[in-house]
């Protein structure tokens, strides 16, 4: 059987291991071929390749249920469940998701981009399963690294609570997330890794003495034979009410079906440890597992990106860590905290350059959050790096551990706005509107990479919780200083150009469309004043509502959700202060922005400077003529 003629997961019962194995090397090949030509996640989708032949020969996917955590490492799922032939459109617009999907499959049992989620999930599918008296078996296949976010351990102590509630915990432990795990659990993972699997051997142990009349000496007994006969591997687990089982060979077919067949049996919780290799089966992403996580377009020959064909401007990541690194390198009061993303945000450089003022915390971002404001309050200079889609779970910890306390945060969230082929849970919409309603907070954005590096030393220098959003990608080529930056003024704004016809007011990544949208309706003998906000909150009203008096049409243009965004904000304040005039907000509707190129969406979107502009037309014509 070849891979392209499975379309069922189930397809799969009966395969020899022989077969299994040719399939699992035609799931790298086509899982290689698809992300070296378009892009994608590539280490962790080779990693788990035999896990999820073995474990869906023992499971029946038209009834029972699996849930990843998180779902780039299913794409081997998705080969065996009928997206073969269109695998090739992976993470492109109207193509596969990078991630699971209900909509896309009915083989995709949660959806979900963020870790630490499954366990959660697929205890709550056990529980509904139980009060509605069926019989499928749930399962949750989780990274160690999600391990380390305390969602995961919530679900796990819940679960070990429920002794009759059968469910399957796999974990998937390759020692990474998208960098090396840090923590006291990775550790004693590694612990685990090095020691013999001896679940079997206390299954024995347990047959040999069930015949036993009872007494609570022997059964004391019997407890502490099994505990002797697995000293030390999984006893946490197995304290916190799961049964142990591993660990596990993951590239060893025989050995998962089985272990898992064997898991199957138990009643109550079970966890599988199964030790994996990120990238298996490729040399180049074994040998650098950061590295090949994900990879744009490359040479499977030799791993290598296509050359550009000019040199783009540095990413605005790259600018933040470099400045950062500058500025700690002179003030060893700056630390800086990331929660598993270094490489995304820029802090692997600062990792180099300032390792001692550096903080890793794994998954973790509420813990992240307070821990930041409990070095603000010790008078450090915490800056809380964390992508924008991640902030949202840490926002209890954002009002009340650190606007409440109005303790000296600095919150920098990258891939702020449209992010692309990664989709709507890795959209950075809605940071504006759920900050901009916690008092205390000041939110800020640059217009450019530039800007940045000055909003980098304002936010530092700001005695409060503060706030700066950047894009995702390459800046505009703005000039940058090595040092010598200076401080913005908090809550004030910059006019870029003059006009009397329109008033745009634009933030952070949509100032240079404006320009550019601004350009184009000059073309229409329509002179636009635009302004570069600079900040979300405080909004600049000294300059933004005489402007909005004398020339009586504003537009404002966000990157990021329209409900309580940057434009709802300019219009509560136009209303509170009584002056009303025609407003037109451009930004992201109520809708989720689906996987694409980020040109592709903001076209979609309308939001491209020739769209706005033929947005705006209308607005300012009809009031030329007095409609």
């Amino acid at each position: 059987m070849h891979l392209s003629e499975i379309t069922h997961p189930n397809q799969l019962h009966g395969l020899s291991v022989k077969e299994l194995q040719v399939i699992a090397q035609q799931i790298r090949d086509k899982h290689l071929e698809t992300v070296a030509a378009s892009g994608g996640h590539l280490g962790p989708g080779l990693g788990v390749v035999e896990l999820t032949l073995g474990l869906y020969q023992t499971l029946d996917l038209d009834k029972d249920k699996v849930v990843w955590d998180v779902g780039h490492q299913a794409y081997p799922h998705k080969l065996i469940t009928g997206r073969y032939k269109d695998f090739h459109t992976l993470r492109q617009k109207n193509g596969i998701s990078g991630y699971l999907n209900l909509a896309e499959s009915r083989f995709d049992h949660f959806g979900a981009g963020h870790a630490s989620t499954s366990i959660s999930a697929a205890l709550g599918m056990a529980l509904a399963r139980d009060s509605k008296g069926e019989n499928y078996k749930c399962v949750a296949v989780i990274g160690d690294g999600s391990l380390t976010g305390g969602m995961a351990l919530e679900a796990i102590n819940h679960a070990g609570h429920l002794p009759k509630t059968n469910l399957l915990v796999v974990l998937n432990d390759n020692e990474m997330s998208i960098s090396p795990n840090v923590g006291a659990i990775p550790r004693y993972l590694n612990k685990i890794r090095l020691s013999p699997p001896m679940q079997f051997l206390s299954d024995n142990v347990e047959e040999q003495m069930k015949n036993l009349p009872f007494s609570p000496e022997l059964q004391r007994v019997k407890e502490g034979m099994k505990r002797l006969a697995v000293p030390k591997v999984g006893a946490v687990f197995e304290e916190l009410g799961f049964t142990y089982m591993g660990p596990v060979d993951g590239h060893n077919l025989e050995e998962l079906i089985r272990t898992f067949k064997e898991a199957h049996k138990h009643v109550g919780p079970v966890l599988v440890h199964v030790s994996t290799m990120k990238g298996k089966g490729y040399a180049i992403a074994e040998k650098d597992q950061v590295g090949y996580h994900a990879q744009n377009p490359f040479n499977l020959e030799t791993g290598k990106a296509a050359p550009s064909s000019k040199p783009k401007p540095p990413t605005y990541s790259k600018v933040f860590g470099e400045t950062l690194s500058t500025l700690a390198e002179n003030d060893s009061r700056i630390i800086a905290i990331t929660a598993a993303m270094a490489t995304g945000t820029g802090l692997d450089i600062f990792q180099k350059r300032v390792p001692g003022q550096y903080v890793d915390v794994g998954i973790a971002e509420q813990h992240a959050m307070t821990l930041a404001a409990g070095l603000a309050y010790d008078g450090m200079k915490p800056v809380a790096t964390i992508y924008s889609t991640f902030l949202q779970r840490c926002y209890d910890q954002i009002i009340h551990d650190v606007c409440i306390q109005k303790l000296p945060v600095f919150l920098c969230l990258d891939r702020a706005g449209i992010v692309g082929s990664d989709g709507p849970t890795h959209q950075g919409m809605y940071d504006i509107a759920y900050l901009r309603a916690v008092p205390n907070m000041v939110l800020m954005a640059p217009k450019d990479e530039a800007e940045l590096q000055r909003m980098l030393v304002t936010g530092l220098a700001y005695d409060g919780p503060i706030t700066m959003r950047y894009p995702r990608g390459n800046g505009y080529g703005a000039a940058l200083m090595e040092e010598g930056w200076e401080t913005l003024p908090i809550g004030k704004a910059e006019t870029l150009r003059q006009g009397d016809d329109l008033l745009i007011l634009a933030y952070g990544s949509m100032v240079y469309p404006a320009m550019e949208t601004a350009a184009l309706l000059q073309e229409h003998g329509i002179n636009s004043t635009v302004v570069n906000a600079r900040f979300a909150k405080p909004l600049d009203e000294e300059l933004f509502l005489p402007l909005a008096k004398r020339i009586g049409r504003v537009v404002t243009m966000e990157e990021g959700c329209l409900p309580g965004g940057f434009g709802s904000a300019v219009a509560e304040m136009l209303m509170d202060r009584d002056v009303m005039v025609p407003l037109k907000r451009l930004g992201v509707p109520d809708v989720l922005v689906e996987h694409a190129t980020p040109d592709e969406s903001k076209f979609d979107l309308g939001l491209t400077p020739k769209q706005m502009a033929e947005q705006i037309l209308p607005m300012v014509q009809r009031r030329a003529i007095g409609v």
